[in-house]
């Protein structure tokens, strides 16, 4: 009289919804897939690590009366005056990161010029400049400066008749 049918599935399950084996499945691995997704540091919250990079290893500093083929010639500590410009040249090596630094020339101990400049990995070879004039004879320094203005190195000089 009544058949038994085998493996079938009700025409509507719990809230009318049929399950079976492989939509439980389906719904195991997208949640698993999603969690492992929304775990990756890319989509948390957290800050990455600033990480500090070393300071810049200054390996030269020196004035000189001029630069040719990235090198300082007629280096000194005493110029005279009838020279019309003197160059601050420094070399860096290592270079860890993009960094700046600052030539600071004071006369008389104030501040006259401060020129920044920029130094990029692996080593870097930078200088500035000075034009003189006649009033500026006597004691002179440069402060080779970091970005947080600590003093690298001071290069004392004099401009004399």
């Amino acid at each position: 009289m009544f058949k038994r049918e085998r493996n079938k599935i009700p025409e509507k399950g719990v809230m009318g919804f049929r399950f079976n084996n492989g939509w439980i499945m389906r719904l195991a691995i997208t949640v698993s897939v999603l969690a492992i997704i929304f775990s990756l540091p890319c989509f948390t919250e957290e800050k990455p690590v600033d990480e500090k990079v070393p300071p810049p290893v200054l390996k030269q500093a020196v004035l000189c009366e001029k630069i040719e083929k990235s090198k300082p010639v007629h280096e000194g500590v005493v110029f005279s005056a009838g020279i019309e410009r003197l160059f601050c040249f420094t070399y860096f090596d290592p270079v860890y990161g993009v960094s700046e630094i600052f030539h600071k020339y004071y006369f008389n101990d104030k501040l006259e010029k401060k020129y920044p400049l920029s130094i990029k990995p692996p080593s870097f070879k930078t200088y500035s400049r000075i034009d003189l004039r006649e009033s500026d004879k006597g004691p002179w320094r440069v402060e080779i400066t970091d970005a947080e203005d600590n003093i690298l190195t001071t290069i004392r000089f004099s401009i004399t008749d």
